[in-house]
């Protein structure tokens, strides 16, 4: 069979070098499933609109199912895309008079607009899926730790004390927000562009309503122009990813620092880690730290999409083959990184003596001393704030005689004699005391992490019907498919 696109207008054949510079057939294996699906709805919304007849489209349909089961590796790879390519082996199978039928009020362009939707759709439930996982495994090590001491940080310095727990839970809280920007990013990419053909849609009668029902779309890309050029789906779920992998960053990071001897808060599983080939007695976090790099990937292919769709006329440029690559390499490695990362945290060991013994190193308790003073002398806290700091220099632990003889510099007065105690210092000085004392609203206090839990797993519980939501919808979407598409084969 020769290339039944270039048989017409073009004579000379491409060359070896060309023909792999414009090949898009290695990205395409992630739209193989995709694309027979819609050869499928489009075939059997061609049937129901009369435009092929009832015997074309069973043997159309039958062919499709063959090509299916034998898998992409069973296509020509020297065609310059899929689509081509299995249209082609259609036409060897079942004759060009029935297998050149199947491609009537269709282009490439609308073509792999629907095929790459339906492949990232996919993605993305997946995607879900995996967050919804990750933020469980949290909050169920959040919830072991609701009372384990810890130091809260702030460029890095020990800051304040907090718990695990109220540490955990700011990032299972972030990845939340990923969870609904991902759920968000679904509404858009799961829109139909079958139907638009080339950009201006097509004299054939199609009806674009029932292939969007057939291959489960929410809704049509109505605009034709619109819906074979537009790659902002794509944008917006790169951006997405790339928030996600710099939050999967950031707590990668932790456990790399966490895990070295110096602190000591915690230690990943030998699962994840590596050691080294010279020095016999090292651990590395290795996992943790690629996570970090990976995240440069999808920082790299947000920047590449961009650049790839900048400055493109209207409607269909070839450019946009580009871009479907970056987004499959995207989706890959952050859904790769949630997985390891729910794996590291579910079966790293906490060492909560540690956490314990370091809550309270760098006068971490120094803001809390310093609210005392405010509450119980009615100084200003910018007085305080002054008096504490003038006794951080001291390497001792503050005493009422200590906080007296600042106050006196500061002042001009003591602080016992406006109703300072010693047990009001030792009570502002103990971590624990400090942490209860915290029940506002998404403070570290047990009472409020146990409340604060209790909504997040509420949450949880309607993201996790939301998802069943979106899988019920494709699914059954699916199987009515394979429903008509059974029906016909047998006309």
């Amino acid at each position: 069979m020769s290339n039944i696109l270039r048989r017409g207008r073009l004579e000379a054949a491409q060359g070896e070098e060309i023909l792999r510079y414009t090949s898009s057939m290695e990205a395409d294996r992630r739209i193989f499933e995709a694309d027979i699906a819609v050869d499928l709805a489009h075939t059997v919304m061609l049937k129901e609109q009369g435009i092929i007849s009832k015997e074309d489209c069973s043997k159309i349909l039958s062919g499709l199912l063959r090509i299916r089961e034998g898998g992409m590796e069973k296509l020509d790879f020297s065609y310059e895309d899929i689509h081509i390519s299995l249209e082609s082996r259609l036409i060897d199978m079942v004759g060009e008079d029935v297998g050149g039928r199947m491609h009537s009020g269709r282009s490439r362009n609308d073509e792999v607009a629907t095929c790459i939707r339906l492949a990232l759709r996919e993605d993305l439930t997946g995607l879900l899926e995996e967050i919804f996982a990750l933020r469980n495994t949290l909050l169920t090590l959040a919830e072991k730790h609701i009372n384990t001491l810890m130091p809260g940080f702030t460029h890095l310095q020990h800051a304040q004390p907090t718990t695990f727990a109220h540490h955990i839970c700011a990032h299972e809280a972030a990845f939340g927000r990923d969870f609904d920007r991902v759920l968000d990013a679904f509404s858009r990419v799961n829109l139909c562009p079958l139907g638009a053909a080339a950009f201006a849609s097509t004299g054939f009668n199609l009806n674009r309503k029932r292939t969007q029902e057939l291959l489960g779309f929410e809704g049509l890309l109505e605009n034709s122009m619109d819906a074979v050029s537009s790659r902002d789906h794509l944008i917006e779920c790169a951006s997405v990813f790339t928030n996600l992998m710099i939050n999967l960053s950031r707590m990668a990071e932790e456990l790399v620092i966490w895990s070295s001897s110096e602190f000591n808060f915690v230690e990943l599983d030998d699962t994840y880690a590596s050691t080294s080939s010279i020095m016999p007695q090292k651990k590395n976090p290795d996992t943790a730290e690629l996570m970090r790099g990976k995240t440069g990937v999808a920082v790299g292919a947000l920047m590449s999409l961009i650049t790839i769709c900048k400055g493109l006329p209207l409607s269909y440029n070839r450019d946009l083959q580009e871009a479907t690559p970056n987004i499959w390499r995207s989706v890959e490695t952050v859904s790769a990184s949630v997985r390891i990362m729910e794996g590291m945290i579910r079966t790293m060991r906490v060492h909560a003596e540690v956490l314990a013994a370091q809550s309270v190193a760098g006068f971490t308790t120094a803001t809390e001393l310093a609210d005392t003073m405010v509450r119980e002398t009615g100084i200003p806290f910018r007085t305080a704030h002054q008096i504490v700091g003038m006794l951080a220099k001291e390497e001792e632990k503050p005493t009422l005689e200590k906080i007296d003889s600042v106050a006196e510099i500061v002042l001009g007065d003591s602080l016992s004699g406006r109703g300072l105690t010693k047990n009001m210092i030792k009570e502002a000085l103990d971590p624990v005391s400090n942490i209860k004392r915290r029940k506002l609203t998404g403070g570290p206090a047990p009472e409020e992490i146990r409340h604060y839990l209790s909504k997040r797993q509420t949450d949880l519980e309607l993201n996790k019907q939301e998802i069943a939501t979106l899988k019920d919808m494709t699914d059954s979407a699916f199987e009515n498919l394979l429903t008509a598409v059974n029906e016909y084969r047998k006309a």
